[in-house]
């Protein structure tokens, strides 16, 4: 049989094509946000109507269509369940043995009272840590109650730990938005790496600032704004040059370690003149005093246990350096990769959806790194059934969603219906460069995840880039940090988030609060958009 002529206009209209394509974005954005089912029911829902109007509008034969959709299944247990289940289960592992809150009381001890030293040490770089490794929302859950108990007032301190967040999640659960990205767009996984972290280390630049502003007003501001120096380069000093060169799971986890020894050297010539509170307030000698750094000696963390939560870390960026550079073979040995074949409606070349089992990916190099801090950490078998057990129950939804997202993009790409969409969407024309980051910004903000967006999303921005010219990693790229603006207002992430605090079943005050500033930082990146498609297009290139 020879392979599926895709059908660009299968309803002899592009605008009503277009329209009948977005018709799975929308069954899930309503199921999601408007009638507030779980992932779980949505995404097969969803899954249903993508495999109806494949076959009856877009005319995909159904055999190799549900085959198309089991590919996709597999992609998202292999490429992206693997590593989020190891990433998971170290984090768990070190919180069982209390090498996790060790590590956290430490470095709450070296902050000074002062709230903007407080906030960019904890909120900005443990809570990029926290991204790089769990993901999830997690890190607004456990940041947030830190800069609770630090004096920030409880709305405040979600929206501080939310819009800290922003940067990381591309990166976040050792990178598996990027993953799936490339799973679903078939380019290369270093090069989008690259082309996000390029994007990235410019977004980076603005939220350390917003932070200190937000909890301490313009005064704060004034004679703060050097942390905020220090903690956007510290940031951007680990995390570009890896996500350059050595892929996309590590750059938050070594952007934070980078940052953090950045802040803390740097604290120690320098600090605010005026020590300050939350909402700008000057601090009073005796509360300085009694500040988080200044504990009784007894009450204090060593700095033997500080190393002991910071060792796994080192061996988890040792590890997938070692693994998945790119001197090593490993990650492209390929046995087998099943795939089914159509032809493009657009340039009638041969397109396919696939899934390429290789066993050696960096999921099995986290597997290899939790082997070793296991036998660092030497949790006793209590604490390894309780690291299980916690990771069944934070995750179990979240491992099942994502195969079945992986295969509805696999049957929307395959059977032409994101060819169909971008048709339509690249009739808007060069303006479509602000639009790129805003369709992330709202896939994101309604389905709570950056990976899912980029599975959704990921082809079709491809095929709309190739059909204006623009350069072929940018809008890819763009839907994929339009999605990590987003978190701040997804009704999924502040159910995570706002689990440690008062603020339960309060979502919805959550995401109006967070809002504003979440706009703020979306014009930023759409003029960031603007920047890379008009002056510098040749960094979004394919190298």
């Amino acid at each position: 049989m020879p392979p599926f002529l895709q059908m660009v206009d299968p309803l002899g209209s592009v605008f009503a094509s277009t329209l009948v394509a977005m018709v799975p974005v929308a069954v899930l954005l309503v199921l999601l946000a408007g009638l507030r089912f779980s992932a779980l029911p949505a995404v097969i829902l969803g899954a249903v109507v993508t495999l109806s109007l494949a076959v009856m509008v877009w005319q995909a034969p159904p055999a190799e269509s549900f085959e198309a959709y089991g590919l996709g299944m597999l992609t998202g247990l292999w490429s992206v369940d693997w590593i989020v289940l190891w990433g998971v289960i170290i984090y768990n592992t070190m919180v069982a043995t209390g090498a996790f809150e060790a590590f956290k009381q430490w470095l709450i001890q070296q902050a000074t009272a002062d709230i903007r030293v407080q906030t960019i040490l904890m909120a900005w770089a443990f809570g990029a840590l926290m991204e790089g490794l769990v993901g999830f929302g997690y890190p607004w859950a456990v940041v947030a109650p830190i800069l609770i108990a630090l004096g920030v007032a409880d709305l405040a301190a979600i929206r501080v730990a939310a819009i800290a967040n922003n940067a990381p999640v591309s990166y976040g659960a050792l990178g598996a938005p990027i993953i799936g990205l490339a799973a679903v767009t078939g380019l290369p996984l270093m090069e989008l790496s690259a082309s996000i972290g390029k994007i990235v280390a410019i977004l980076a630049l603005l939220p350390p600032f917003v932070l200190i502003y937000l909890v301490s007003g313009r005064r704060g501001l004034r004679d703060g704004w050097p942390l905020g120096v220090v903690g956007a380069l510290g940031f951007i000093a680990g995390q570009f040059p890896t996500s350059q060169f050595l892929g996309p799971y590590l750059p938050d986890v070594v952007g934070s370690l980078v940052c953090f020894a950045a802040l803390l050297v740097f604290l120690k010539f320098w600090q605010p003149k005026v020590p300050l509170g939350f909402g700008g307030v000057p601090l009073e000698p005796a509360t300085i005093r009694t500040g988080p750094g200044a504990a009784e000696a007894g009450d204090r963390i060593s700095t033997r246990a500080a190393v002991r939560g910071l060792v796994p870390f080192g061996i988890l960026v040792a590890v997938v350096v070692v693994w998945t550079g790119p001197w090593s073979p490993l990650p492209g040995y390929t046995p087998f990769a099943p795939a089914v074949k159509a032809i493009s409606s657009l340039d009638y070349k041969i397109t396919s959806v696939s899934f390429k089992w290789a066993p050696f990916v960096a999921g099995t190099a986290i597997l290899v790194a939790w082997l070793l801090v296991v036998a660092f950490l030497r949790p006793t078998v209590s604490q390894l059934a309780r690291t299980f057990r916690e990771t069944f129950r934070q995750m179990w939804g979240a491992l099942l969603v994502a195969p079945f997202i992986f295969g509805l993009a696999n049957v929307f790409n395959y059977a032409g219906m994101a060819n169909s969409m971008a048709n339509g969407f690249a009739k808007i024309g060069p303006v479509y460069a602000v639009l790129a980051p805003v369709l992330g910004w709202i896939a994101v903000a309604l389905s709570g995840s950056n990976t899912s967006s980029n599975a959704v999303f990921g082809a079709f921005q491809l095929t709309v880039g190739k059909l204006l010219g623009a350069p072929v990693l940018l809008f890819p790229a763009l839907n994929s940090v339009g999605a990590e603006v987003g978190k701040p207002v997804a009704p999924q992430t502040a159910s995570v988030g706002v689990a440690t605090t008062s603020m339960v079943r309060k979502e919805g005050d959550v995401i109006r609060y967070n809002m504003p500033w979440t706009l703020v930082i979306l014009a930023y990146l759409i003029l960031i958009a603007l920047l890379f498609y008009f002056v510098f297009p040749d960094a979004m290139r394919l190298r």
